[in-house]
């Protein structure tokens, strides 16, 4: 069977499935999808998981990937299970505006290398809550992980009543599987590469889907610069910097660069020399592509690659760097524990960092600042064309939500028109499903022109 046929049949087994769900309730839904997280995040599966992943990419690590599946995962759910995805969700009596769920149908969901072990769980239990079947697209170089993990929801579904082809994956994944299946389900919830978002966007039918990441941080003289430099660490390294949310960039106040430096390297931060960083920009770009052989891998596996060592307990490797763009790589995304440090001496210039720093690549997705100063945390989000700012925290970890911010917690991360995505917030539930309103007459007596433009009208020039 060719490639569209089989992915047509996949199609066909979806909607079946789809018909089912549509009639179970917020209970029911809610219990299958709690009976999944709690599944996925019990130690020994989530070990199992994690370590199938790691044997499978040989990037990040067994911990951190753990962690997605046995903490992210939870808190994700916690945070969804109030949202009502049945029925009324919203009752406005003054607007006299009812707002009704329904499902969207059938989604395809890609999923990246990077996070194989997490993206299905986290699309497969909102489409589930929303009434969706969900087919996925897998990496080919991780797709043994996602198969597992969806293997394990199919069980939970069986084992509870539910049809197993809720959840469907294709088994031999390539470019044209993921595509046709585009092409043939209801939307599309797009994480990977540039060129498979690109390609979601031109399915002709509806997607969501994320922009690349960059992410700067500026580390002002207000900073509590020990505070600030663990949460770099945290940030920086959770497993070993493959998500688009790690720190790329520190651009630092010219007043506190050294000693925050210093303080870097005592949460096991490297600061190459001049020849070092030669050798790690020829190791790491390979004819103008981000090599995978640097992508995920411990510091001291990046440093031998490039020819050169690392001491003992190195988690990072920082590179000096002052100039921006194509010709100069380190300011570009890198997804690896490599770190570009920066320095600026007015505020205005830091910004300036920010954004040519995000405009070579990661426009729109976010920047993070460690400071005291409200005035200048409020110049760097009026001032960049960024969708997220995030505050004195370890942006690798709190970027897609966390319990100690209130963003959504998500593994897809929107990056507004800057971008090229349709949303500028973190996908969440509401992104999984269709709302009918319900508009009854309301008595509302019409304002009247005075009432309507007031003074607004009267010092401008109207012909």
């Amino acid at each position: 069977m060719d490639t569209v046929s089989i992915v047509n049949a996949l199609v066909e087994r979806a909607r079946k499935a789809q018909k089912v769900v549509e009639g179970y309730s917020q209970r029911q839904l809610d219990e299958l999808a709690a009976a999944i997280v709690y599944k996925l995040s019990r130690p020994e599966v989530a070990e199992e998981i994690a370590q199938i992943a790691l044997e499978e990419t040989n990037m990040g690590d067994v911990q951190s990937k753990m962690n997605k599946l046995a903490k992210k995962m939870p808190a994700v759910f916690h945070q969804i299970k109030e949202v009502k995805t049945v029925g009324v969700i919203e009752r406005d009596l003054e607007l006299g505006i009812r707002k009704i769920a329904k499902p969207v149908g059938v989604i395809a969901a890609l999923v990246p290398s990077t996070n194989a072990e997490a993206t299905p769980a986290f699309k497969g239990v909102l489409s589930l809550r929303a009434r969706n079947a969900i087919i996925f697209a897998p990496h080919p170089k991780s797709k043994q992980t996602s198969m597992r993990v969806v293997e394990i929801m199919r069980d939970i579904l069986g084992k509870n009543g539910a049809p197993k082809d809720l959840f469907l994956c294709i088994d031999t994944p390539s470019k044209e599987a993921s595509q046709a299946l585009m092409r043939q389900c209801d939307l599309t919830m797009a994480t990977g590469s540039g060129d498979m978002v690109k390609a979601a966007y031109s399915s002709g039918k509806p997607a969501y889907g994320v922009g690349a990441g960059n992410a700067p941080v500026v580390i002002d003289e207000t900073a509590d610069l020990k505070d600030a430099a663990e949460k770099i660490r945290i940030g920086k390294t959770g497993d070993l910097a493959s998500g688009c949310s790690a720190e790329n960039s520190l651009v630092i106040n010219e007043g506190v660069y050294n000693k925050m430096v210093n303080l870097l390297q005592e949460q096991g931060g490297y600061l190459a020399n001049a020849e070092e960083k030669e050798k790690l920009q020829k190791a790491m770009w390979v004819d103008g592509h981000l090599s995978r052989d640097i992508v995920a891998k411990p510091a001291e596996k990046i440093a031998e690659v490039a020819g050169f060592s690392v001491p003992d307990g190195t988690k990072f490797i920082m590179v000096e760097e002052s100039g921006i763009g194509p010709s100069h790589p380190f300011s570009g995304e890198k997804m690896s524990v490599v770190l570009t440090v920066y320095r600026y001496n007015e505020f205005d210039e830091a910004i300036d960092k920010v954004n040519r720093i995000t405009a070579y690549s990661g426009y729109g997705h976010s920047c993070g600042i460690h400071s005291n100063n409200d005035d200048h945390i409020m110049q760097l989000a009026s001032n960049t064309k960024t969708t997220k700012v995030i505050v004195r925290q370890p942006h690798g970890v709190a970027n897609s939500g966390a319990w100690f911010n209130g963003l959504a917690k998500t593994f897809s991360l929107g990056c507004g028109t800057w971008g090229g995505n349709i949303v500028s917030e973190n996908v969440t539930q509401k992104h999984y499903m269709n709302t009918t309103w319900v508009a009854e007459p309301i008595d509302v007596e019409e304002p009247s022109e005075d009432e309507i433009f007031g003074d607004l009208i009267k010092n401008v020039v109207l012909a």
